[in-house]
């Protein structure tokens, strides 16, 4: 594996030439995503009057494939070529994005969705599997940094510029826009040569004498073993519960608060983008930090106090208060999801890292089925206003519940994120 990392003079992942280009390619990969996502919640909340259960089926739509491939599709990332993996993915994703602009209403465009999803089931833990080949152990928590800062930073620049191209343009063009920065993507990482051939030769050799199905059962037998992955993966599986019943109903709330404001919601996707990315660039740069409980804690915490806080607006609100929200609920999102990522890279072997990573998607397309239903019921009978305020109140004392609880959830992580032991002299 050493062979794929630079010299180790190299502090910087800047340096990494081809994690650089790998990096280049996942950011405008993500950076189209969110283009896409914020036009298809206009066009169907706004432009097609959705009801709250029928906005509920795009999250499922999206999850149901990470059910049925999730975890096979880790096992592909670990055994195949990740980057001709990657590429394959870009291209088919580009293709069934530019059909998504056919489809001439939520009959259409749902099975449209859950065949582009099947795809990015193969493509995240690819990309997961790749970054924990390309970068030293000393590294892992600045590119887990760098991936977040290009996650976050496309809700900035994606809703905002999203949301001025919606003012002129129909929510199609953003669509189309999304499908041009999955062929950039693929053009960036044409430009990497393919440099696993040789250097995975010795461990391709012996994973192909391995069946697929005892690949499939090591990935679950790691983390049921694991009691850190295990605790990590049923904390976030609890708060998940309750984030993803109105994680698509942001659109019934602003409709309702907003109704003749589409951008509303782009501005405060944005000013959580703002939030996420500030304390990325913070948890970086920290000389000492509390373990994993605090961290995954202290992200649950501040999510639900944005959301019940955003089910505390008036109708007619100004846009000062919803910037406000945004950006402590990006700020605990940020907090989280590095976290999250972090432990499941630091803690799992580079040969099993697509495994995991496929298994933790399965995990939360289970969720993603049962809860945005609930979700869309709640919000249907009890209105969208009273839904986000009892979910903050719940997310809120999950929060808590970690806090207090986390040395005896993750006893052994106290010094987890000490820049001493984890990222020495890592700088952006």
């Amino acid at each position: 594996m050493q062979a794929l990392h630079p010299s180790r003079s190299s502090s910087s992942l800047l340096r990494n030439k081809i994690y650089m280009r790998v990096y280049s390619a996942y950011a405008a990969a993500t950076f189209g995503d969110w283009f896409d996502t914020l036009a298809i919640q206009v066009l169907v909340g706004y432009r097609w009057q959705a009801s709250p259960l029928m906005l509920a089926l795009i999250p499922i739509a999206n999850a149901l494939p990470s059910i049925l491939l999730g975890s096979f599709a880790g096992v592909a990332a670990d055994r195949l070529n990740k980057l001709k993996l990657m590429r394959i993915c870009d291209l088919l994703t580009a293709a069934l994005t530019l059909l998504l602009l056919l489809a001439p209403n939520m009959y259409w465009l749902l099975p449209l969705l859950m065949l582009r999803a099947s795809i990015s089931s193969l493509n995240v833990p690819a990309q997961q599997a790749l970054t924990r080949r390309l970068v030293r152990d000393d590294q892992l928590l600045q590119a887990t940094s760098l991936n977040g800062i290009v996650n976050q930073g496309s809700k900035i620049a994606g809703p905002l510029l999203g949301g001025f191209a919606l003012t002129f343009l129909s929510p199609h063009w953003c669509i189309l826009l999304n499908a041009c920065f999955r062929v950039i993507s693929y053009l960036l990482l044409l430009t990497v040569n393919n440099f696993e051939a040789e250097n995975e030769r010795k461990a391709g050799d012996e994973e192909q004498r391995i069946p697929l199905r005892k690949m499939w059962q090591e990935g679950w037998g790691f983390i049921l073993h694991s009691r850190l992955l295990l605790v990590t993966m049923l904390f976030g599986l609890t708060g998940s519960l309750a984030i993803q019943m109105i994680d698509f109903q942001f659109t019934s709330l602003f409709r309702s608060v907003a109704p003749n404001r589409e951008s509303l919601l782009g501005w405060m996707v944005a000013a959580a983008g703002a939030g996420a990315v500030l304390i990325i660039v913070a948890m970086n740069k920290m000389n000492r930090a509390a373990g994993y409980g605090w961290k995954f804690g202290s992200g649950y915490a501040l999510i639900g106090i944005a959301v019940g806080g955003l089910g505390l607006l008036p109708a007619g609100v100004s846009v000062l208060p919803v910037l406000a929200l945004g950006f402590v609920l990006g700020i605990g999102n940020g907090l989280f999801i590095v976290t999250f990522n972090y432990c499941l890279q630091k803690e799992t072997p580079s040969h099993m890292t697509g495994r995991v990573f496929g298994i933790q998607s399965t995990i939360l397309g289970f969720v993603m089925i049962g809860a945005p239903l609930l979700g869309g019921l709640l919000v249907q009978v009890a209105g969208p206003s009273r839904t986000f305020l009892n979910m903050g109140l719940a997310i809120t004392g999950i929060g808590i519940a970690g806090i207090v609880l986390g040395k005896v959830l993750w006893p052994s992580t106290r010094k987890a994120f000490s820049r001493d032991s984890a990222v020495e002299q890592s700088s952006f």
